[in-house]
């Protein structure tokens, strides 16, 4: 069943990606499995329980990484050509720009939280340790 909702997706927006990925989108996908999962639960609790400074190194890695990938998913939906893959992939700009519509949202978190830990006052402030 879940072989039938992969193919509907990729067939609905014209994801070849997902049903014959690059070599390259199969190393983002295990970055995000080794790395950005087991990262979830931690920034869950940090950012639940707030008052976590801790979490801002760990979460400026996560969000770059992350913002780094999609800008290369991107790009490839950009301008990649899918007239010679295996799978349909987009062909018209429109179909392109519904593709892009599905990825971009996970560039914008990721980039929402880059802000969140270099512009706010509570995670940017670096405190001054007392000399004896």
């Amino acid at each position: 069943q879940l072989t039938e909702v992969l193919q509907g997706y990729a067939a609905a927006f014209r994801d070849p990606m997902m049903l014959q990925p690059p070599e390259w989108f199969k190393a983002f996908i295990y970055c995000e499995a080794f790395l950005q999962l087991p990262f979830f639960p931690i920034a869950a609790y940090a950012f639940l329980k707030g008052g976590c400074k801790w979490i801002r190194t760990p979460a400026i890695i996560y969000s770059t990484h992350v913002a780094t990938t999609l800008v290369a998913i991107l790009a490839h939906i950009l301008f990649h050509d899918f007239s010679k893959s295996e799978h349909l992939g987009p062909q018209t700009q429109r179909e392109r720009l519904v593709l892009l519509s599905i990825y971009v949202p996970y560039l914008l978190i990721p980039l929402l939280i880059l802000h969140t830990m270099l512009c706010n006052s509570h995670y940017s402030h670096v405190e001054k340790r007392k000399r004896k």
